[in-house]
């Protein structure tokens, strides 16, 4: 098969173990993002499969009419960038793994790396160093604080350990039966949506971005967190209510931010006022780029082209295509 693998920025993919994988069929990475469609669809022209990174490219209507070749798109996880109708119209097969086993601990790890960097004031700390000012400010520990986190899925669960391990105490809130799930765990669950953002120190969200979660995070949300309060946000921007994270920044509540996710991204423009915050903390999503996690998430996607090769396709999202229901 002619696979054509999209937005591999870093060129890291082919020297990843899971690349042989793909030994036998004819493979082409493309190292940019290319945003115009006509230009993309030149691009993947003779590709019979394409490999999306995420979410960097969208899979639109326009671009599927103008690839007559393409038969599968592979990828992992959830799917929001891509429309699947059109893919079945084209007669296109989505497949993606969205229920893998293990936790993203990349992102587990880069949600506690950015509560560390927040609490202890570490870009402006070290900012103030560099600029041959010394310390700029006094941080606070963590040992003792609460932590505060919506969702009880498996990202959340590695951040409750790490928390634990650092003397926190931790506090849950999730849909009821995420809540349910966390009381027969025998993990602290907040009495109420409103004690829970009042009583933490720092909020961190876990949630997958869906019709039902986007908003979720509401400005009165926000309104309630204690003095002091640090939000945290490694999952989608869209959970919370458009507009309220700046105007809780303006108002002090939360205090400071720390997001590795934003409504537009790539978000290049300096200027912009939520990334310019003096009070936010911001990394370019990269709470999945870490080599052991790609090896993970393409091994899947690998899997997933070579399962179809083969005439046994797994992880569909659009059955039909292939004659199923």
């Amino acid at each position: 098969m002619k696979i054509h693998i999209l937005d591999d920025w870093f060129d890291t993919l082919r020297n990843l173990p899971s690349f042989g994988m793909l030994a036998g069929h004819d493979v082409t990475v493309w190292t940019d993002h290319e945003e115009d469609t006509d230009a993309l669809a030149a691009r993947l022209q003779e590709a019979d499969a394409v490999v999306l990174f995420r979410e960097r490219t969208k899979v639109t209507r326009d671009l599927l009419a103008g690839l007559p070749n393409l038969k599968l798109i592979s990828q992992r996880g959830v799917y929001p960038h891509v429309n699947v109708p059109a893919c079945t119209e084209n007669n296109v097969l989505l497949c993606s793994n969205t229920s893998a086993d293990g936790a993203n601990y990349a992102a587990a790890e880069l949600t506690f790396a950015l509560m560390l960097s927040a609490m202890r004031q570490l870009p402006q700390q070290m900012a103030s160093v560099k600029a041959g000012e010394w310390q700029m400010g006094v941080g606070r520990t963590l040992r003792g604080r609460t932590l505060g986190l919506y969702g009880y899925g498996k990202i959340g669960k590695a951040v409750a350990e790490y928390a634990k391990a650092f003397g926190m105490h931790v506090v849950w809130w999730a849909s009821e039966k995420g809540r349910a799930r966390a009381e027969a765990d025998g993990e602290v669950v907040a009495n109420s949506r409103a004690d829970f953002f009042a009583g933490c120190d720092v909020i961190s969200l876990h949630l997958r971005l869906t019709l039902e979660t986007k908003g979720l995070v509401t400005a009165q949300d926000l309104s309630e967190m204690k003095p002091g309060s640090v939000l945290i946000n490694t999952s989608r921007a869209g959970l919370i209510e458009a507009g309220a994270l700046l105007d809780g920044l303006n108002n002090g509540s939360p205090s400071m931010a720390a997001i590795d996710v934003f409504d537009i991204e790539p978000l290049i423009d300096p200027n912009d006022p939520l990334l310019s915050h003096p009070n936010l903390i911001a990394t370019p999503h990269i709470g999945f780029v870490t080599e052991d996690e790609f090896e993970k998430q393409f091994a899947d996607i690998y899997e997933q082209i070579n399962a179809y090769a083969d005439g046994k396709p797994i992880h569909m999202i659009n059955p039909e295509v292939w004659g199923e229901t």
